[in-house]
């Protein structure tokens, strides 16, 4: 049962238990993103060994994308889901029971992290087609904001919690507390009533299928203009996007000799931005022209991130950067619920699998550049870099016709 325009979001049961469980997930999911990387780095101690942590994590996320499209369109998404989260949880259980041995290696951070992502592709694959069935599609980006400012939230309480919990124990609480989160996930998603799509579930695709899948996913991506446009926008940042949130933590102890609780207090002074920008995300859905809309949030988020790299306190840019991932958010919810609102629902998941994949193309050799740079050059040149192409980038987004004048 979808909820109507003028009633909350909540009202909906099915929605409810799925965003219990959602937020949930993500605060296990903060306290990983935030640990993981943290334990490359003491153990390495090199910018570009921490961002392959960030590339093991997303890269295949991006490349098995496609895929799950595929299947979100054409088997049960509520299992598809679980199975997901049931690999994601025996990972991170993994994790725990290694670290805790003394027998938890780079490398096999690198390779659990690649399962984990392989396993997200799949699940995203799954959860955005699943709004419009819990929700309709006119509410689907109200959706889609609620979720991203969970998962903001719980960016801003777990970072300055791990960072504490890692200073005095370790990274071992934080891949415990994950691996249960991942559980409950499951839990909820089998207590849902309603269906998740799609309406009738035609099992696995045959290869042949699969490629006919992709060649839709793609074709509708650059068949329409302004899908097209913004897409190759989202790669660019993308890459300097990544590029630089990989080499945050050098950046941070390496320029303002930030302490471990210090980088986690930074993490969530920034989330507390986030979570600005996905509420707002909700509030201004479909009452400005999307294209206009955007391509100011572009320049605005440009314009506030170049003080990151001029700042001598960490605090004040802190603040900037929390201001700047405030439009980023804002940026990612009405893009997502733009797409869910132009691409026909029973090709929901193909086409999100395409467009994932190609945004995120440029990810890692971003990592590895900002990664390079950092180590050969220093944390605080390549973070400039990274600045100065947002503002290139917000630029061309603002001299194109078809991104600032899409309205639909």
């Amino acid at each position: 049962m979808s909820a109507s325009p003028s009633r909350s979001i909540f009202a909906s049961p099915a929605f409810a238990r799925y965003f219990l469980g959602q937020s949930l997930s993500y605060v296990g999911d903060g306290l990983r993103t935030f640990a993981v990387p943290l334990l490359v780095f003491h153990l390495t101690h090199s910018a570009l060994s921490t961002g392959g942590a960030l590339i093991a994590e997303t890269a295949p996320f991006a490349l098995f994308a496609v895929a799950g499209g595929s299947l979100a369109d054409r088997v049960d998404r509520r299992r598809l889901m679980i199975y997901c989260d049931a690999v994601r949880c025996l990972v991170m259980a993994a994790f725990a029971a290694l670290f805790a041995t003394h027998h938890l290696s780079v490398a096999g951070i690198y390779g659990g992290l690649v399962l984990i992502s392989i396993s997200a592709a799949f699940f995203m694959g799954g959860q955005a087609s699943s709004l419009p069935y819990l929700l309709g599609k006119g509410n689907a980006t109200r959706g889609m904001a609620a979720l991203m400012a969970a998962e903001n939230t719980s960016n801003l309480v777990t970072p300055a919690i791990g960072g504490f919990i890692f200073s005095l124990f370790g990274a071992l609480p934080a891949l415990i507390a994950n691996a249960v989160t991942y559980l409950g996930s499951q839990l909820s998603l089998a207590s849902i009533p309603s269906s998740l799509g799609p309406d009738a579930p035609a099992g696995l695709p045959s290869v042949r299928q699969f490629v006919a899948d992709v060649r839709i996913g793609f074709g509708f991506l650059f068949g329409d203009r302004a899908m097209r446009a913004q897409s190759f926008i989202a790669l660019a940042l993308n890459t300097l996007g990544f590029g630089g949130f990989s080499i945050l933590i050098p950046f941070l102890k390496r320029d303002f000799g930030a302490s471990d609780r210090d980088v986690g207090l930074f993490f969530g002074i920034t989330a507390v931005g986030a979570i600005v920008g996905s509420l707002a995300a909700g509030r201004i859905d479909r009452r400005w022209p999307f294209g206009k809309l955007l391509t100011v949030a572009y320049v605005l988020d440009a314009l506030l991130f170049l003080p990151v790299v001029f700042s001598r306190n960490m605090w004040v840019a802190g603040v900037f950067w929390a201001a700047s991932n405030a439009l980023a958010q804002f940026e990612v919810a009405q893009i997502m619920g733009w797409r869910l609102r132009v691409i026909p629902l029973e090709m929901t998941g193909r086409v999100f699998g395409a467009i994932r994949l190609f945004v995120l193309g440029g990810l890692a050799p971003g990592v590895i550049f900002a990664g390079w740079m950092a180590d050969r050059f220093g944390a605080h040149l390549a973070m400039a870099v990274v600045a100065w192409g947002f503002a290139a980038i917000a630029v061309a987004a603002l001299a194109s016709p078809v991104i600032r004048q899409e309205e639909r």
